[in-house]
């Protein structure tokens, strides 16, 4: 089965869309998709500690991994939220700072991206990686870089061969070669199964899986091998 790594449950405040655990887990069963990293978007919108206790919660409930969101416009909380994830068992940390309007050069962004990667925890980036990418550079973080684009690939390719810690999510790399000139490029190592299923054409992510020009160990490693390397969690 599938591991993605950009499960989202909540409501969407842009479009008022809403997904609980029980509809997200439906639609994962219909792809083929067995679980992975869910954050709620409570975390990332209205209130970090009670999203991140949403999300452990429905991780709990069908054996998933939660990871917390935390908000960058209070970056002093977040810093807390932070320390409170890792002290709960928490592996990884969504970063939103494009959905929470703070720019790349905020002092905020870098310091909860260093203490995340002081606790060994693993960063889920959103936003264009063009941008956020070199505000993480040089901090020695662990990231997946889920809005990582096809238009912007070859500028991850270069962070990601000075950054070894740097990862591309597979959800907007579905032009005819992206997923392979990651692999070409960078290694299989750096590519990441992610469709944020319930929110985008996640199936057009599979099937884009079933046409990728990847060895069966490539495949094994983008599939679930990778997220299960990151989060430290048995296969």
């Amino acid at each position: 089965m599938i591991l993605d790594c950009d499960l989202l449950i909540g409501r969407d405040i842009a479009t008022g869309a809403r997904l609980d655990g029980d509809a997200l887990a439906g639609a994962l069963t219909g792809l083929g998709i067995g679980g992975g990293l869910v954050t709620s978007l409570r975390s990332l919108l209205f209130d970090a500690p009670s999203g991140n206790d949403e999300a452990r919660s429905v991780a709990a409930a069908f054996g998933w991994q939660a990871a917390a969101g935390v908000d960058l416009r209070d970056p002093l909380t977040a810093l807390d939220e932070v320390a409170r994830a890792a002290s709960l068992g928490v592996r990884a940390v969504r970063l939103a700072p494009d959905r929470q309007g703070v720019p790349a050069t905020a002092p905020g962004l870098r310091a909860v991206a260093r203490t995340a990667a002081s606790a060994g925890l693993v960063l889920l980036v959103e936003g264009d990686v063009r941008v956020i990418g070199p505000a993480l550079a040089g901090l020695g973080v662990t990231a997946v870089f889920v809005d990582a684009h096809f238009y912007h690939l070859g500028d991850f390719v270069l962070l990601a061969r000075d950054e070894p810690g740097f990862h591309a999510s597979t959800r907007l790399l579905g032009d005819v070669d992206g997923w392979e000139v990651v692999v070409a490029s960078v290694g299989a190592e750096r590519l990441v199964f992610g469709s944020r299923p319930g929110w985008f054409e996640a199936a057009a992510v599979v099937d884009r899986l079933a046409a990728a020009g990847l060895g069966a160990s490539e495949r094994a490693l983008v599939v679930g091998g990778n997220l299960r390397r990151l989060l430290g969690v048995a296969a």
